[in-house]
C-alpha cells in the first residue's frame, strides 16, 4: 500500500488562493480585452480559426456552426453559446464601430431580435480583418503559444494594425473590475496615432484635435462635450448621449416628432422601453400632446414617429422625451484592458502609447525576418552568379565525381583528391573554389536552362532587387524614422479603404429642461373593492352612484387628486401610495391592484385601514391588536415622506386588528371572539408613540382574541350584530379599561 502525504492547511487560505486564481483566469483569460489587439480571447480565437479555415473575405462563406465547433474544439473550450455570441456581436454593425465578421443570415438586429442559430447562419472574414488584424501571421511577428491540450498552437496576440481597442470599444465584466469602452471614428484614430509618433510629449487636449470623442455606430449626440477632456484623460467618466430628433410637418399644421438615431445604450430592449416609457406618460396624463406613436423602423434605419396634437409645444415634449426617457442616457465609460499582462484603467493617450509600441515590436519582428530571408536569398544568388562564371569547372567537377558528397567537399573546400580533372589547370582553379554551404547546394540542384543568356540576366535583376530590399530593410530596423515612416504609410492606407465619416455628432448641449403640466386640483373619491382592484372617480359621479360605490367596495375615502393616501396592513407597517398613479376615470372601470401603486404587497399582508394623508394630520388614530392591546396615536406622527414605514410594535405573535380615527367624546367597545364586550370612555385610551406596544384593552381568557372594535358617541344608538343576534352598544354597561367586560351568550 502506498504512503499517503496528508498536507494540513488553513482552509480560509485554501479558498482564498482558489477564488484569487480563479478571479484572474477570468480577468486575464476571459472578460477583458488585450489592448494591443483589443480582442478578448474568444475573439481572437474566433478570428484566427476562421483565417486558419481559410474563410477569407474573397472565399464564399461558411456554416457558424463548422467555424464555432472548430473553434471550441481546437481553441476555446468554454461552449459553443460564448463562441457564437462573439463571433455574432462582431458581426453587427450597430454594435461595433467596424465590424469584423461578414455575416450572412439573421444575424439579429438593433431592436433586440437574437441571432438565428448557428446552424442556420453563415459567416467570413471582412476585409478589413483580414488585411489590419490578419496579415503576416506567416511572418513570425508575434508569439504562439500551446492550446488548452497542447495539441495545437494559437498566436498570443494577433498582429492589429491599427488601435482596435479604440476603434470598436469593448464591454466586459470580470470579477471585482469591469470594462466599458465606446466606439470611435477609425479616420480620427489613426489621425491621433500619426500624431502621436510625430511628437510622443503631445497632451491629451492636443490629441483630442484628432479624436473629437465617441463615435457610435447608432449616431447620436454626445451632449457633454466639455466633459471629455478629462474622461479620456483618467480614462473614466459619464457620456451623455441623446437621440436625434427631427420635426416634420403634417396636413392641417400638425406636426410629428421623428427619432432617427437612438443613444447607443437604447440597443437591443431599450427601443421597447422607450415606447412603453412614452405610453406610460400619455397614461398617466404627463402629458396629452401626444396622439400616437409608432416604430417605423427598417433595414435602412431607424424611425420612430410621436405624431402630436396641432398646437403642441414640441421644444417642451422634446425636453420631456430626454428627461423622462432613454432617449438622453449616460454611458459609463472605464477603460480598463490589460496591459502587460496585468489590468489597468488608461487614459486615451496611454492606450495609444501602447499601441504604437506594439506596431513597433511587429515591425522590428516583421523587417528582421524579411531581412533574414533576403540575406539568405543574396548568399544563393551570389553563389549561382559566380557559378555561371565557372560553370564548365564545375561541370568538370560533377562528371569527374564519384558521389554528391565529393563534389561538395570541392565546391566548399576545394578538396580534389577523389575527383576525376582533365588537366592540371582545371585541378588547381577546382582546389581555390570556397562557396558556402548553401550555394553549393544551390549550385548542384541549379537546373540546365538557367544557363541561358537571358536567365543569368534575370538571376543579375534579381540579385540587384535583393540588395535593394536588404539596404531598405537595414534602413528600416536601424531608423526610427525610417520605420515610423512605414507604419503611418500603413495607416494611410487602412484609412483610405476603410475609413468613414462620423455617425455620432459632438457637443455642449444646455440640460435639457420642461415644465409639467399643473394638475387641477380636485376632490376625488377613492373606491377600492374586496379584490384590491381601486380608482378614483369625481364627486358628482360618486353622488350619482352612491348607493352602489358604498354597498361595491370595501373602502370609500375622500381625498385630493395630489395628495397620498394611507394603507394600514395587519403586520403593522404603513404604505403611502399617491391618488394621481391610480387610474382616474369612470365608475364602472376596472381600476388597477392597490400592490401595483405602492409598496403592499396582497399576498403577505392584509389591508385593516386606509385613510387620506392630510385630513389625517388633524386627527388622532386607534390602534387595537388581536391580543388586546390598544393605544392612540398622533396622525402628525405619519406625515413622513417615506413609501413604507413601520406604524406600530408588537408583542411576539400579535398582529394589528384596527385601526380607526377616534375622539375624546367617543366610547369604545372591544368585543372578543367568544362574545366578551367591554365599553369605556375613549378618554381611558392611552396616547403613545407610533414606535410603542400600547396598554391592555381587556382581558382575554385563555385562547380567546379580540375580534372586533367599535366607536360611538354617548347619546346615539348604536346596533351591531353578533353570532346573528342584535347587540345595542349603549346600552352596554360602562366598564374600567382592563377588565373582563360582560359575556353576550348571542
Amino acid at each position: 500500500m502506498e504512503s499517503q502525504q496528508i498536507i494540513r492547511t488553513e482552509y480560509s487560505d485554501v479558498m482564498k488562493k482558489s477564488y484569487i486564481d480563479y478571479a484572474m483566469s477570468v480577468i486575464i483569460a476571459r472578460a477583458l480585452p488585450d489592448v494591443r489587439d483589443g480582442l478578448k480571447p474568444v475573439q481572437r480565437r474566433t478570428l484566427y480559426d476562421m483565417h486558419e479555415l481559410g474563410i477569407r473575405y474573397d472565399k464564399p462563406y461558411r456554416k457558424c456552426a463548422r467555424i464555432v465547433g472548430d473553434t471550441m474544439g481546437k481553441y476555446h473550450p468554454h461552449g459553443d453559446s460564448s463562441i457564437y455570441e462573439a463571433l455574432v456581436v462582431m458581426a453587427q454593425d450597430f454594435k461595433k464601430g467596424m465590424i469584423l465578421v461578414d455575416g450572412h443570415g439573421n444575424f439579429g438586429s438593433i431592436e433586440g431580435d437574437g441571432a438565428a442559430a448557428m446552424r442556420y447562419t453563415e459567416a467570413r472574414l471582412a476585409k478589413f480583418t483580414q488585411d489590419a488584424f490578419l496579415a503576416d501571421l506567416d511572418k513570425d511577428i508575434v508569439d504562439f503559444v500551446p492550446n488548452f491540450d497542447e495539441t495545437e498552437k494559437e498566436p498570443e496576440v494577433l498582429p492589429v494594425r491599427v488601435p482596435n481597442l479604440l476603434v470598436n470599444g469593448a464591454e466586459g465584466i470580470a470579477v471585482g473590475m469591469a470594462t466599458s469602452i465606446p466606439t470611435h471614428n477609425l479616420g480620427e484614430v489613426i489621425d491621433a496615432v500619426k500624431a502621436y509618433m510625430k511628437n510622443d510629449a503631445i497632451s491629451t487636449k492636443q490629441l483630442m484635435k484628432y479624436v473629437k470623442g465617441p463615435d457610435f455606430p447608432t449616431g447620436g449626440i454626445v451632449v457633454n462635450k466639455d466633459d471629455l477632456l478629462n474622461i479620456y484623460e483618467t480614462g473614466s467618466g459619464k457620456i451623455k448621449i441623446r437621440g436625434k430628433v427631427e420635426v416634420e410637418d403634417m396636413k392641417g399644421g400638425k406636426k410629428r416628432l421623428v427619432i432617427t438615431e437612438i443613444p447607443y445604450t437604447m440597443i437591443g430592449a431599450g427601443i421597447g422601453k422607450f415606447l412603453n416609457d412614452v405610453c406610460a406618460l400619455v397614461e398617466s396624463k404627463k402629458t396629452s400632446d401626444i396622439v400616437d406613436i409608432s416604430n417605423q423602423s427598417s433595414k435602412e434605419g431607424i424611425r420612430i414617429v410621436i405624431e402630436l396634437k396641432k398646437g403642441a409645444d414640441v421644444e417642451n415634449l422634446t425636453n420631456m422625451l430626454y428627461k423622462k426617457t432613454r432617449l438622453e442616457d449616460t454611458f459609463g465609460v472605464n477603460m480598463l484592458a490589460v496591459a502587460d499582462g496585468r489590468p489597468e484603467t488608461m487614459g486615451l493617450k496611454k492606450i495609444i502609447e501602447h499601441h504604437v509600441d506594439f506596431q513597433f515590436e511587429l515591425a522590428t519582428r516583421k523587417y528582421k525576418n524579411l531581412l533574414a530571408k533576403e540575406l539568405d536569398k543574396k548568399e544563393i544568388q551570389e553563389g549561382l552568379i559566380k557559378a555561371c562564371d565557372v560553370i564548365d569547372l564545375i561541370i568538370e567537377i560533377l562528371r569527374g565525381s564519384q558521389n554528391v558528397k565529393d563534389a561538395k567537399a570541392c565546391l566548399t573546400q576545394g578538396i580534389t583528391e577523389n575527383i576525376k580533372f582533365k588537366s592540371k589547370i582545371s585541378q588547381k582553379m577546382a582546389a581555390m573554389l570556397r562557396f558556402t554551404e548553401r550555394q553549393a547546394t544551390a549550385i548542384l540542384e541549379m537546373r540546365l536552362y538557367k544557363l541561358i543568356g537571358l536567365e543569368i540576366e534575370a538571376l543579375q535583376k534579381e540579385h540587384d532587387e535583393t540588395l535593394k530590399k536588404i539596404e531598405r530593410y537595414e534602413d528600416i530596423l536601424n531608423n526610427y524614422n525610417s520605420m515610423s515612416d512605414v507604419i503611418i504609410e500603413e495607416l494611410d492606407q487602412y484609412k483610405k479603404e476603410f475609413g468613414r465619416k462620423r455617425r455620432t455628432v459632438v457637443e455642449n448641449a444646455e440640460e435639457a429642461v420642461f415644465e409639467e403640466k399643473k394638475i387641477e386640483e380636485q376632490e376625488v373619491m377613492f373606491l377600492m373593492d374586496r379584490f384590491g382592484y381601486a380608482k378614483t372617480i369625481d364627486l358628482p359621479t360618486y353622488e350619482r352612484n352612491k348607493e352602489a360605490a358604498d354597498s361595491e367596495n370595501k373602502y370609500v375615502v375622500s381625498c385630493m387628486n395630489t395628495g397620498k393616501l394611507c394603507i394600514f396592513t395587519n403586520t403593522g407597517k404603513m404604505h403611502q401610495m399617491k391618488v394621481l398613479d391610480l387610474p382616474f376615470g369612470k365608475f364602472r372601470d376596472k381600476g388597477l391592484p392597490v400592490d401595483n401603486v405602492s409598496n403592499y404587497d396582497s399576498t403577505q399582508e392584509e389591508i385593516v385601514y386606509i385613510c387620506d394623508a392630510e385630513q389625517m394630520r388633524f386627527a388622532k388614530l386607534l390602534f387595537a391588536t388581536k391580543q388586546g392591546m390598544i393605544k392612540k396615536v398622533e396622525g402628525t406622527e405619519f406625515q413622513v415622506a417615506k413609501r413604507t414605514i413601520v406604524a406600530t410594535k408588537f408583542q411576539d405573535g400579535d398582529e394589528l386588528l384596527c385601526v380607526q380615527v377616534i375622539t375624546d367624546n367617543q366610547h369604545v367597545v372591544l368585543q372578543t371572539r367568544d362574545g366578551f364586550f367591554l365599553r369605556f370612555p375613549a378618554e381611558e385610551v392611552s396616547e403613545k408613540k407610533k414606535g410603542a406596544i400600547g396598554v391592555r384593552g381587556i382581558k382575554l381568557k385563555k385562547d380567546d382574541e379580540l375580534e372586533n372594535v367599535y366607536l360611538f358617541v354617548e347619546g346615539t344608538e348604536a346596533k351591531v350584530a353578533f353570532k346573528e343576534k342584535e347587540v345595542t352598544l349603549n346600552r352596554l354597561k360602562i366598564g374600567k379599561r382592563d377588565t373582563q367586560g360582560v359575556k353576550n351568550r348571542g
